[in-house]
């Protein structure tokens, strides 16, 4: 079963257990699905493949951060604990990231790899590294691991 069936079922146990943020979630993942769908130029009625589906809920979780970033410096804990809830179904959605940890590993294995990187070769070191991590790492974790790196 695709990740998109999947998102469609959850839509009914969401009804039928009556969890009014999950079916809001996924309400809103379906929707977004059917935009992707008719951006790329195929019918609402197609399927996203896993990758694409991905790709969407991805999108739709860092909309979700960048909210409560905002609701947080506004002072709007009620708007922050409903993104949170939304979030935390999206998360359930995404493959697991890299940690920190497993982050840096890679990240001096690359420095390894290359040799001495120069400071000024910075942008292009993390272009490499964001093309290995691509849906594996979280952008702003790696590039705060490259940074403490490069000092």
């Amino acid at each position: 079963m695709t990740l998109h069936e999947q998102i469609k079922n959850n839509i009914k146990e969401s009804m039928k257990a009556g969890d009014r943020i999950r079916l809001e979630v996924m309400r809103g993942l379906v929707t977004a699905f059917t935009n992707e769908l008719v951006a790329t130029g195929k019918t609402p009625q197609d399927m996203l493949t896993d990758e694409e589906a991905i790709k969407v809920i991805t999108r739709a979780s860092k909309q979700r951060k960048d909210s409560i970033e905002q609701f947080e410096k506004g002072g709007r804990t009620d708007l922050v604990d409903i993104e949170t809830d939304q979030l935390h179904i999206l998360e359930e959605f995404l493959p697991k990231l890299m940690d920190e940890n497993e982050i840096e590993e890679v990240v001096k294995d690359k420095i390894a790899e290359l040799g001495a990187v120069d400071k000024t070769k910075k942008g292009m070191f993390m272009a490499s590294i964001m093309k290995d991590l691509k849906g594996k790492a979280d952008g702003a974790l790696v590039k705060e691991v490259v940074d403490r790196l490069f000092v």
